[in-house]
């Protein structure tokens, strides 16, 4: 049923939980493991500014995809980690399409009703425009 799942990670406590059920499924159905995680801009920025929050994600993010890797492989899962830049759900589903991801795992971080009204939710774009299922785990 699955042969290809997508985990978004940011690094919090949601997004640990997205990639244990993530995990979860790709080792019961034997699917590929795609963790796809994105550092967002500053805006307005300079672009001194720019080069020097996509370094800092990027580092940051490779530290936490060492510890995934290694979960990964005790589990026998083929993983692959990606790093994007730009509007997370919008690369977030980017990447599902592009991959054909079958399923994308993702938290919820819980805003308030007037936080999602005014800034959106990622999770709720993602369902929205996503070509395949989505499971949102808190």
């Amino acid at each position: 049923m699955f042969r290809r799942v997508l985990v978004a990670y940011d690094v919090s406590s949601q997004a640990e939980s997205a990639f244990a059920h993530g995990l979860e499924i790709a080792e019961r159905f034997r699917a590929a493991l795609l963790v796809v995680s994105v550092v967002r801009l500053p805006e307005p920025a300079t672009r001194v500014e720019l080069d020097a929050v996509i370094d800092d994600g990027k580092e940051h993010y490779e530290v936490a995809f060492a510890r995934l890797r290694t979960a990964a492989a005790a589990k026998s899962v083929a993983l692959r980690t990606e790093i994007q830049v730009g509007h997370p759900a919008e690369q977030i589903v980017l990447a599902a399409e592009r991959e054909h991801a079958d399923l994308i795992v993702m938290g919820r971080r819980g805003k308030s009703t007037i936080e999602r009204w005014m800034l959106g939710s990622i999770s709720e774009r993602v369902l929205r425009y996503a070509h395949c299922p989505v499971l949102v785990v808190r």
